[in-house]
C-alpha cells in the first residue's frame, strides 16, 4: 500500500478525544491531526515523538492532515510504526492479490465486506475477506491490526477492551461450524515483531473468545510489515504464542 502523496514530518505534542492529536510541523506551525486509531495506542504517544502525517487534497475535509506513522522504540532503536488502523485492510488485499500469503491462496475470487454472521438490532457484521472457489469451501478472513509491544519482539492484540472484536471471533467460529474455513488475519504494523500474541491481561473476554474460535476451527495467522515513508507491505509471517 503506497501513501498517496510524501508524509510531512511533524513532533508529537499531545493525543486526545481518541481521534485527535497536536503536532508541530518542522516550520513551527501547530496543527490538530485526525487519529484514525480508538485504541490506547500504548508506548506510541510520547510527547516530542517525531510523527509522520498525509495530507488530504480535498478542501471537505476539516482535519486535513492525518497522522500515519510513529518513530517508536521498542528495545532496539527507533523504527517506523504504523498507527492508522484503516490500513491493514487494503494491505491484505494487495497481499491476496500478489499471492503473498501461502495459506490464502488457490481461490478464484476475493470479495470484500461481505456480509455474514448474526444480526442484532437490524445490523449484522460485514467479513474484511471472502475467498471463494468452486473446487472447496468459502474462507471467510477477518484482518485485526497489530501495533502494541510491551516486551521486545514481541506483538500483541488488543490494545484495550474490544467487545467487536470478541464477537467477530464467535462469528468466524459459526463459519467454521456451517462447514466454511475461517482465517483470524493479525496485521503488525511493527517490523521488528518476532512474535505475536494475545493481551490476555488488557481484555480477558477477548482471549476467551480467541480460545473458543481456535477450539472450533479459526485458523489464526500472524503477520509483519515493511514500512516506509513511502508505503507499508506485508513483510513476514511470524508464530503466535498460545
Amino acid at each position: 500500500m503506497r501513501f498517496a502523496s510524501e508524509l510531512v514530518p511533524a513532533t508529537l505534542i499531545r493525543r486526545y478525544k481518541r481521534f485527535l492529536a497536536d503536532v508541530e510541523l518542522a516550520d513551527g506551525t501547530m496543527i490538530t491531526a485526525h487519529v484514525a486509531n480508538p485504541g490506547a495506542m500504548t508506548g506510541l504517544q510520547a510527547e516530542g515523538a517525531r510523527v509522520w502525517l498525509s495530507k488530504s487534497p480535498s478542501l471537505a475535509r476539516k482535519l486535513p492532515y492525518s497522522w500515519e506513522l510513529v518513530e517508536a522504540d521498542f528495545g532496539g532503536g527507533l523504527e517506523l510504526t504504523g498507527v492508522n488502523t484503516m490500513h491493514p485492510n487494503p494491505i491484505v488485499a494487495e497481499a491476496l492479490a500478489a499471492r503473498t500469503i501461502p495459506e490464502l491462496t488457490g481461490y478464484a475470487t476475493i470479495r470484500r465486506e461481505v456480509k455474514y454472521g448474526r444480526t442484532i438490532n437490524g445490523k449484522g457484521s460485514r467479513v474484511d475477506f471472502l475467498l471463494e472457489d468452486p473446487s472447496r469451501p468459502p474462507c471467510y478472513v477477518e484482518v485485526k491490526n497489530v501495533h502494541l509491544m510491551r516486551r521486545t519482539g514481541i506483538a500483541e492484540f488488543p490494545d484495550s477492551v474490544t467487545a467487536r472484536g470478541a464477537k467477530h471471533l464467535d462469528e468466524l467460529a459459526e463459519m467454521v461450524t456451517s462447514g466454511a474455513r475461517a482465517v483470524m488475519l493479525f496485521v503488525i504494523q511493527i517490523g521488528s515483531a518476532r512474535s505475536f500474541a494475545l493481551a490476555r491481561d488488557i481484555d480477558p473476554a477477548y482471549a476467551r473468545a480467541f480460545d473458543r474460535a481456535r477450539m472450533a476451527g479459526v485458523e489464526a495467522l500472524a503477520w509483519t510489515c515493511d514500512l516506509t515513508r513511502q508505503d507499508i507491505r506485508l513483510g513476514r509471517s511470524v508464530p503466535i504464542e498460545t
